[in-house]
Protein backbone atom coordinates (compact mmCIF):
# COMPACT_ATOMS: atom_id res chain seq x y z
CA UNK A 1 0.00 0.00 0.00
CA UNK A 2 1.24 3.48 -0.79
CA UNK A 3 0.20 6.79 0.66
CA UNK A 4 -1.11 9.39 -1.75
CA UNK A 5 -2.91 12.72 -1.85
CA UNK A 6 -6.25 11.10 -1.02
CA UNK A 7 -5.14 10.24 2.54
CA UNK A 8 -7.14 12.13 5.15
CA UNK A 9 -5.16 14.33 7.58
CA UNK A 10 -5.88 14.78 11.29
CA UNK A 11 -4.21 17.65 13.12
CA UNK A 12 -4.30 16.88 16.85
CA UNK A 13 -3.77 19.53 19.50
CA UNK A 14 -4.16 19.66 23.27
CA UNK A 15 -6.50 22.22 24.75
CA UNK A 16 -6.77 23.64 28.25
CA UNK A 17 -10.47 24.43 27.85
CA UNK A 18 -12.60 22.37 25.48
CA UNK A 19 -15.55 24.79 25.63
CA UNK A 20 -13.36 27.79 24.73
CA UNK A 21 -11.74 25.86 21.88
CA UNK A 22 -15.15 24.83 20.55
CA UNK A 23 -16.42 28.43 20.70
CA UNK A 24 -13.46 29.59 18.58
CA UNK A 25 -13.33 26.80 15.99
CA UNK A 26 -17.06 26.07 15.66
CA UNK A 27 -18.82 29.29 16.65
CA UNK A 28 -16.10 31.58 15.32
CA UNK A 29 -14.64 29.91 12.24
CA UNK A 30 -17.73 27.90 11.39
CA UNK A 31 -16.31 24.38 11.45
CA UNK A 32 -18.73 21.53 12.11
CA UNK A 33 -18.48 19.16 15.06
CA UNK A 34 -17.62 15.85 13.39
CA UNK A 35 -17.17 13.77 16.55
CA UNK A 36 -17.31 14.31 20.29
CA UNK A 37 -16.33 12.08 23.19
CA UNK A 38 -16.48 13.22 26.78
CA UNK A 39 -13.87 11.79 29.12
CA UNK A 40 -15.25 10.09 32.21
CA UNK A 41 -12.48 11.21 34.57
CA UNK A 42 -10.78 7.84 34.81
CA UNK A 43 -7.04 7.70 34.06
CA UNK A 44 -6.40 7.86 30.32
CA UNK A 45 -9.97 8.95 29.57
CA UNK A 46 -9.62 11.86 27.18
CA UNK A 47 -12.27 14.27 26.02
CA UNK A 48 -12.09 14.60 22.23
CA UNK A 49 -13.63 17.10 19.86
CA UNK A 50 -13.07 16.67 16.14
CA UNK A 51 -14.02 19.68 14.02
CA UNK A 52 -13.86 20.37 10.32
CA UNK A 53 -15.95 20.52 7.20
CA UNK A 54 -17.55 17.21 6.20
CA UNK A 55 -16.19 17.42 2.63
CA UNK A 56 -12.64 18.45 3.61
CA UNK A 57 -9.65 16.10 3.47
CA UNK A 58 -8.59 17.11 6.99
CA UNK A 59 -9.99 17.72 10.45
CA UNK A 60 -8.75 19.21 13.70
CA UNK A 61 -8.80 17.06 16.84
CA UNK A 62 -8.85 18.89 20.16
CA UNK A 63 -8.01 16.73 23.14
CA UNK A 64 -8.10 17.24 26.91
CA UNK A 65 -7.28 14.77 29.66
CA UNK A 66 -8.42 16.30 32.96
CA UNK A 67 -6.45 13.74 35.00
CA UNK A 68 -3.20 14.49 33.15
CA UNK A 69 -3.63 17.70 31.19
CA UNK A 70 -1.06 18.59 28.55
CA UNK A 71 -0.31 22.28 28.46
CA UNK A 72 -0.39 23.55 24.85
CA UNK A 73 3.00 24.93 23.80
CA UNK A 74 2.47 26.59 20.44
CA UNK A 75 5.16 28.69 18.82
CA UNK A 76 4.52 31.68 16.54
CA UNK A 77 5.19 29.36 13.58
CA UNK A 78 2.58 26.73 14.52
CA UNK A 79 0.06 27.82 11.91
CA UNK A 80 -3.11 26.42 10.45
CA UNK A 81 -3.46 28.30 7.16
CA UNK A 82 -6.75 28.40 5.28
CA UNK A 83 -6.42 29.76 1.75
CA UNK A 84 -9.58 31.71 0.95
CA UNK A 85 -8.52 32.98 -2.48
CA UNK A 86 -10.22 36.29 -1.75
CA UNK A 87 -10.24 39.09 0.79
CA UNK A 88 -10.76 38.00 4.37
CA UNK A 89 -14.27 39.08 5.37
CA UNK A 90 -14.12 41.62 8.21
CA UNK A 91 -17.23 40.03 9.74
CA UNK A 92 -15.41 36.67 9.95
CA UNK A 93 -12.48 38.24 11.81
CA UNK A 94 -14.90 40.03 14.14
CA UNK A 95 -16.81 36.79 14.78
CA UNK A 96 -13.58 34.93 15.58
CA UNK A 97 -12.64 37.70 18.03
CA UNK A 98 -16.09 37.55 19.67
CA UNK A 99 -15.60 33.79 20.06
CA UNK A 100 -12.28 34.00 21.91
CA UNK A 101 -9.73 34.73 19.18
CA UNK A 102 -7.17 37.50 19.28
CA UNK A 103 -5.83 39.16 16.15
CA UNK A 104 -2.03 39.14 16.27
CA UNK A 105 0.84 40.23 14.07
CA UNK A 106 2.35 37.32 12.22
CA UNK A 107 5.86 36.19 13.13
CA UNK A 108 6.57 35.96 9.40
CA UNK A 109 5.51 39.25 7.76
CA UNK A 110 4.46 37.32 4.64
CA UNK A 111 1.22 36.40 6.41
CA UNK A 112 0.49 40.03 7.33
CA UNK A 113 0.83 40.91 3.66
CA UNK A 114 -1.34 38.01 2.47
CA UNK A 115 -3.90 37.54 5.19
CA UNK A 116 -5.00 37.88 8.79
CA UNK A 117 -3.53 35.97 11.73
CA UNK A 118 -5.58 35.14 14.80
CA UNK A 119 -4.61 33.30 17.95
CA UNK A 120 -7.01 30.73 19.38
CA UNK A 121 -7.66 30.44 23.15
CA UNK A 122 -4.75 27.97 23.51
CA UNK A 123 -2.29 30.21 21.67
CA UNK A 124 -2.25 28.37 18.33
CA UNK A 125 -2.42 30.55 15.26
CA UNK A 126 -4.92 30.51 12.43
CA UNK A 127 -4.07 32.36 9.23
CA UNK A 128 -6.86 33.30 6.87
CA UNK A 129 -4.99 33.89 3.63
CA UNK A 130 -6.19 35.98 0.72
CA UNK A 131 -4.14 33.80 -1.58
CA UNK A 132 -5.08 30.58 -3.32
CA UNK A 133 -3.08 27.39 -3.19
CA UNK A 134 -2.78 24.29 -5.29
CA UNK A 135 -0.29 21.46 -4.91
CA UNK A 136 -0.24 20.88 -8.66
Amino acid sequence: MSIDGQAHIRIARPTRDMAAAERFWVGGLGLDVLFRKEGDGTPGSHSLLMVGWPTAGWHLELVHDPAHPVDPRPTPEDLLVIYLGKEVPAELVERLERHGGTRVAAHNPYWDEWGVTLQDPDGYRLVLSTRSWSNS
